[in-house]
């Protein structure tokens, strides 16, 4: 379920995508922009349909998905503030290629195609920052199939963990709570082949777990 609420100029000028607008596009831009909040497990897109609207995350995390007629998920990527997604329909007028589920409470502004089209019109930067965004899909869907084809499960777990680690103190670390399932469904493993990879990672002396965060150290970088 989701509801709306008003949208500032203050939150459009914080929100990457809209910071380089000019003030009175930003003005108009309030009127056209909804503030929406969704609950865990919302499903905000769905492969396949058809809604053409953009959509900015403001807080929460989300999930990329795609899933087969026996019901088997792969996870394409996780999303969370400041990010964007939804772009693709409203450029190319073609169904959803994934579905976008929220993996905890989430707020998100909300652009329709009308507006978003305009919006890329009128202002170049706005322009190449999606660019940019739609560039960087590709280069990781690149990645991710080359992980697949030329990688085991150690080492498309370490290249996970090392992707979603933040540096913290010089030294990299997962702190977004990631459940061995969706582990599993980002990588093309079983849940039972992941847990099976984390303990060896743990007991060769690769990550440690600990305070709900997984500490990487530099010993990870040579598994491939």
């Amino acid at each position: 379920m989701a509801s709306s609420a008003s949208v500032s100029r203050f939150l459009l000028r914080n929100v990457p995508l809209f910071s380089m607008l000019a003030e009175n596009q930003l003005t108009l831009l309030t009127g056209a922009v909804s503030r929406k909040s969704f609950s865990r497990g919302t499903t905000i897109i769905a492969a396949g349909g058809v809604t053409e609207s953009l959509y900015v995350v403001i807080s929460g995390r989300l999930k990329v998905m795609m899933s087969d007629d026996e019901g088997r998920e792969v996870i394409l990527a996780i999303i969370g503030p400041n990010e964007f997604f939804g772009e693709m329909s409203p450029i190319d007028d073609r169904p959803r290629s994934a579905s976008v589920v929220a993996l905890e409470a989430c707020e998100m502004l909300t652009l329709t195609k009308r507006d978003f089209n305009r919006c890329l019109a009128d202002n170049f930067e706005m322009a190449m920052t999606v660019m940019r965004g739609l560039v960087k899909r590709l280069r990781e869907a690149n990645q991710k199939i080359s992980s697949l084809a030329l990688m085991d499960v150690y080492g498309r777990v370490a290249r996970l963990l090392l992707e979603v680690a933040e540096t913290i103190d010089g030294q990299k670390v997962v702190t977004k709570k990631l459940a061995k399932q969706d582990l599993a469904k980002m990588v093309g493993a079983s849940r039972e082949m992941v847990s099976r990879v984390m303990k060896d990672l743990q007991s060769g002396g690769y990550i440690e777990v600990r305070t709900g965060s997984i500490f990487l150290h530099d010993t990870i970088l040579t598994i491939d």
